[in-house]
């Protein structure tokens, strides 16, 4: 199936690395203008060259953290400047943070909610407006299969990202009405620099930190960020027109609930 977002202009939050580049680089190789928001200048610099060696249309890279409300006005204003609208809106900012439930102090909680839940709320809510009014628009917000099925020590990212299942809902509900649809993708274990940092802080091989985790996914593998994006392409076109308030789980089958 051929996809195209021509004409379109979405807004991708941690779009520098990983799943977020992904979806960016698919996103724009199907037509769509894209903004990418993130903290670090030079990897957003390198995303832009990345996205643009397939992509058909304006990119714009923003540099700001999603968790302070100030930097995601900031962001969404330049967004505006720089694409005139926004149709589609994906909250991917987050890496996984988890840990024994006495060990997570106040200003740990406060920081994953700031930067996950409110980022997605704040940066919605923006762009909400403009999407019942044009009578049309995609939100897709990228949480975890630990929304769903939380295990031990994993707060407080199950718990953030189980919130943000229930804003997903929420949303789909009001913007039903609007032609405005709102999707969750859950991840599983996803090719990305987290992990990489997490083998190193373990002090593990990389390929052994991969092979551990991968007994526990049915497919027998780690995904790959670009299968992870082409379900959220299929999400943000005129092709998933009938698909709003669903959570679908992109991990080869690891969790233990549909």
């Amino acid at each position: 199936m051929e996809i195209s977002l021509a004409g379109r202009t979405a807004v991708i939050t941690g779009g520098s690395k990983g799943i977020g580049l992904a979806i960016a680089t698919r996103f724009a190789a199907s037509g769509a203008d894209v903004a990418i928001i993130a903290r670090g200048r030079g990897a957003l610099d390198e995303a832009v060259k990345t996205i643009g060696a397939n992509g058909q249309g304006r990119v714009a890279a923003i540099a700001g953290d999603v968790g302070v409300a100030a930097d995601i006005k900031r962001a969404y204003d330049e967004a505006m400047g720089a694409l005139g609208k926004i149709d589609i809106v994906v909250n991917n900012a987050g890496t996984s943070r988890t840990g024994a439930f006495e060990d997570i102090t106040d200003e740990i909680w406060r920081d994953d909610f700031d930067q996950k839940l409110f980022a997605a709320i704040r940066l919605t809510r923006l762009v909400w407006p403009q999407m019942k009014e044009r009578r049309w628009g995609r939100v897709i917000n990228t949480l975890n299969i630990g929304a769903k099925a939380p295990r031990a020590r994993s707060a407080p990212t199950s718990i953030t990202r189980a919130a943000g299942l229930a804003l997903t809902k929420v949303l789909a509900g009001e913007g039903a009405p609007h032609n405005v649809l709102v999707n969750a993708l859950l991840v599983g274990f996803i090719e990305a620099d987290q992990h990489v940092q997490a083998a190193a802080k373990a002090g593990i091989d990389l390929k052994d930190y991969v092979s551990a985790r991968t007994k526990e996914i049915p497919l027998g593998r780690i995904g790959r960020a670009e299968e992870f994006a082409n379900i959220a392409c299929f999400l943000a076109s005129d092709a998933g027109s009938y698909i709003t308030g669903t959570a679908i789980n992109v991990d080869g089958g690891r969790s233990p609930v549909v």
